[in-house]
């Protein structure tokens, strides 16, 4: 049995084990709605000032059920994994240092480094990575889209809408999570980029002042949800430790917007649809 094969084994029980956990589902103490985190970074900085079992006191205060986990370096992702894996569901970020940030998209180096990181059989993307309109035609984005295609894993991408359609013309088969759902994207995008591309979702960290502002639901947000409930996650993006900090909080933020649509599609939102999707890879299929 090779290493892809016996990653492939423990990953599927792994995923066994972590819908039992999410089926179950795990809220807050008074009850709240159980939220899975799509956004969780867990860079060196975090992992030494935030260890993993306060980490987990964390996710049992604010009701988080599981967590979308990458982080600089690819370390930390292990760390939590290996403390909860019936949790974390695993992405390979391709940022060696802070400094790949600048220019990983153009550095062979990075392929190499994500796809040696995939043989472990544990992930389930590449990302969260940033990514600007014209950088993406370099020969090192096309071979880390097709790494991806290859292995059905999803691309988790922080980048602008053109972005976006540039990574599925290189192919398009390709499953994108949308970070932020654009950052400062309008709702009017996004609509049009889910309807034209199936397999793309949308996560909704940063957004929530977007979304909810003064704490009310905006209703252009709102026709959205209700049009493609299926489509979204929410996230905390811990990307500093002030987020971190007030991770329950954010967590929150979240929950008071989601109370203001109805309960099936806030269900869905909050937690439902990181469970079927990263259970089964069910979008577009």
């Amino acid at each position: 049995m090779d290493i892809d094969d016996t990653g492939h084994n423990l990953r599927m029980a792994v995923l066994a084990a972590f819908c039992t956990v999410l089926l179950v589902g795990v809220a807050a103490a008074d009850g709240a709605l159980p939220l899975f985190d799509a956004h969780i970074h867990y860079n060196r900085v975090d992992w030494q000032q935030f260890p993993p079992s306060t980490v987990l006191t964390l996710w049992r205060e604010a009701g988080v059920s599981g967590a979308l986990v990458s982080s600089t370096p690819d370390d930390g992702t292990l760390k939590l994994y290996q403390e909860a894996p019936e949790r974390v569901i695993p992405f390979s970020r391709p940022y060696r240092s802070p400094a790949d940030r600048r220019n990983w998209f153009a550095n062979p180096e990075v392929v190499a480094y994500v796809a040696q990181r995939l043989q472990r059989g544990l992930y389930r993307g590449i990302g969260e990575f940033h990514l600007s309109d014209g950088q993406f035609g370099t020969a090192q984005i096309k071979q880390l889209v097709e790494l991806a295609a290859e292995r059905d894993i999803v691309l988790y991408a922080h980048c602008d809408a053109a972005t976006v359609r540039g990574l599925y013309a290189l192919n398009p088969k390709a499953k994108i999570l949308w970070a932020h759902a654009g950052m400062d994207t309008s709702v009017h995008t996004i609509t049009t980029m889910l309807e034209r591309f199936p397999t793309l979702m949308a996560e909704l960290s940063v957004r929530q002042r977007d979304i909810a502002p003064e704490g009310h639901l905006n209703p252009q947000w709102r026709a959205l949800f209700l049009r493609y409930p299926e489509r979204f996650m929410v996230g905390i993006d811990t990307s500093r430790a002030s987020r971190w900090q007030s991770y329950v909080q954010l967590a929150q933020e979240h929950r008071r917007w989601l109370q203001q649509l109805p309960g099936n599609i806030a269900e869905k939102i909050a937690h439902g649809n990181a469970e079927r999707y990263f259970a089964t890879g069910a979008i577009g299929k």
